[in-house]
């Protein structure tokens, strides 16, 4: 490989990140008997002391809107058989209303609906929200988990398309 500086632009940011392979998961929240999901890969661990999550959520996004005024969330993480839940928190198949109609879920301690499905998630207050751009960073502290099967795959994104481990 050639070592080449890019130009700035943003097709080339947006081609770099999706060179990055990162795991799928749904965000979920609950406000005033109404609930909320969407599918977000920028998602990450951020401190087991005190236990700290971060997501990126896009300014415009309504799901930011309703765990700015909820103070809670989930992140559900998919495992491999779960493209068709990431495609519809994604708005790109049939689209999941605010009852979740067809998604099974339950609850843990903040109220936000946990996919019982997902491999693994995490229930969190919201700790701090920085800017970051175009997008809100969200910060929440962990005050419940769940494990799923450990024999099942993650779901990946990577170059703009669904991808999966090899064994």
């Amino acid at each position: 490989m050639d070592f080449k500086v890019e130009p700035l632009t943003d097709r080339a940011l947006r081609k770099l990140r999706g060179l990055f392979a990162s795991g799928v998961s749904v965000v979920t929240t609950a406000h005033a008997g109404r609930l909320r999901g969407m599918t977000v890969s920028a998602f990450a661990s951020v401190s087991l002391e005190p236990p700290l999550v971060m997501i990126a959520l896009a300014h415009e996004a309504g799901t930011r809107e309703m765990i700015a005024e909820s103070g809670v969330f989930a992140v559900n993480i998919l495992s491999d058989d779960q493209e068709f839940l990431s495609e519809r928190f994604a708005a790109r198949a049939p689209i999941v209303n605010e009852q979740f109609e067809g998604v099974p879920y339950e609850v843990a301690v903040t109220g936000s609906p946990i996919l019982p499905q997902a491999i693994a998630w995490y229930d969190c207050r919201v700790e701090a929200v920085h800017d970051g751009g175009d997008h809100a960073i969200i910060i929440g502290r962990v005050v419940a988990i769940g494990l799923g099967d450990e024999a099942r795959q993650p779901l990946l994104y990577y170059a703009n398309r669904y991808a999966r481990l090899k064994d």
